[in-house]
């Protein structure tokens, strides 16, 4: 499956000159946790998360260095956090470093940004014009709907080779890998998540490899080292 599959195409937006007041006011009443930032033609040119807005000068939650400290700090990092806790127009607030995919990246490619950047989702473009946003939510109604397929058509065999290394996986104690990070499909085992050795990641596709009936191992997983 690919970003277009499962992405929502009616995006909530905000443009770089509204205001901050506003865009608050749309995450909480559209329980969202970011908004795209478009211009006039909806190309994306930032976005604005709850992240951006949680040290605020409103709430008294601004960074408050002591004076010796603000005195070896960058000009421009104090510039910045100033914008970011007293700017009233979403520009000042934004973060201009957006992390986004088109239409065709597959669905374990945004799984992999969304983990590596730990955002909650992204923005959908297609030459640098916002055509959807992918969350993670979005990707959980996937999987849900891939596993109640995969319930009426998932082969015996496949289901056998996943029991036998979720059995194997449970007998190591030098790894937390369980079932959520498993799939198998025509014999084929992906496994995807973080990894927090090198160590562990080569002896997790030793182990899959290893397993009756397996044809190969997709390596989907992320170092975290």
């Amino acid at each position: 499956m690919k970003a277009a599959d499962v992405m929502v195409r009616d995006v909530i937006t905000v443009k770089p000159d509204d205001k901050v007041a506003d865009a608050v006011e749309l995450l909480s009443t559209h329980d969202i946790s970011a908004l795209p930032v478009v211009d006039h033609n909806r190309r994306i040119v930032g976005i604005l998360s709850e992240a951006d807005l949680i040290q605020r000068e409103e709430i008294g939650t601004q960074n408050q260095h002591q004076r010796w400290l603000e005195a070896i700090l960058p000009a421009s990092k104090l510039a910045k956090e100033f914008a970011k806790s007293h700017g009233q127009r979403v520009e000042e607030v934004m973060t201009t470093r957006v992390v986004a995919a088109s239409e065709n990246t597959s669905l374990s490619e945004i799984a992999k940004l969304l983990e590596k950047h730990r955002i909650k989702r992204i923005p959908i473009v297609e030459e640098g014009v916002l055509v959807g946003i992918v969350s993670r939510s979005n990707l959980i109604q996937a999987l849900a709907s891939a596993q109640a397929h995969a319930q009426d058509e998932e082969p015996e065999s496949d289901r056998q080779i996943r029991l036998d290394l979720l059995d194997r996986l449970a007998h190591q104690q030098w790894t937390d890998f369980g079932e959520r990070n498993v799939i198998v499909n025509h014999g084929i085992v992906h496994l995807w998540g973080l990894v927090g050795t090198a160590a562990e990641h080569k002896a997790l596709l030793a182990l899959a490899e290893e397993v009756p009936g397996v044809v190969s191992v997709s390596d989907e997983m992320i170092p975290a080292y």
